[in-house]
């Protein structure tokens, strides 16, 4: 059960709040009698707390009675499931073909550099997290990276630091 001290152990200090762990059992215990409901507590426990740990994943294992792999499996399968947290600011590189032909994977490089990241990972600091996507729309802009919902077209691997500077 999600309250038990077992699944207690399974969390780590200072990641949570309690009363972001009070919402996490509250879903799985409101849920636990369900056949199939293991991707409905994984969604709403996301949206509770904001991305899916080691830790919430054993919780939910245990809670759900559902083997920890066949959980984990499910996080990492799923594109929309986050095993770390998101950053204030989202950068979107483009990798679609006009934006790959035109330097996207140049933009991309420098991006990672620039933050010590890779895409799908989030900075030391929760200031950014990094994502590729197949395409934004904005072929004729190529290359085209995103900050939040802000598009920044044509861009030379020269401008990416004053871009994230202006996020910062």
């Amino acid at each position: 059960m999600a309250g038990s001290n077992e699944a207690k152990k399974s969390r780590v200090p200072g990641k949570f709040t309690d009363t972001e762990w009070a919402a996490v059992d509250d879903i799985i215990k409101r849920h636990q009698t369900k056949e199939g409901a293991l991707i409905t507590v994984l969604e709403e426990i996301q949206e509770a707390v904001g991305y899916l740990p080691k830790s919430i994943q054993k919780c939910v294992s245990e809670g759900l009675s559902v083997p920890l792999s066949e959980v984990h499996g499910v996080v990492t399968f799923y594109s929309f499931f986050r095993m770390v947290p998101k950053g204030d600011h989202t950068i979107r590189c483009c990798m679609g073909t006009a934006c790959y032909v035109r330097g996207g994977s140049k933009l991309l490089e420098k991006v990672s550099h620039s933050l010590h990241i890779t895409p799908g990972e989030t900075t030391d600091d929760v200031r950014f997290s990094l994502e590729t996507v197949r395409c934004l729309g904005a072929c004729g802009l190529a290359p085209v990276i995103m900050v939040d919902e802000e598009t920044h077209r044509q861009v030379k691997p020269a401008k990416v630091y004053d871009i994230i500077k202006e996020y910062q």
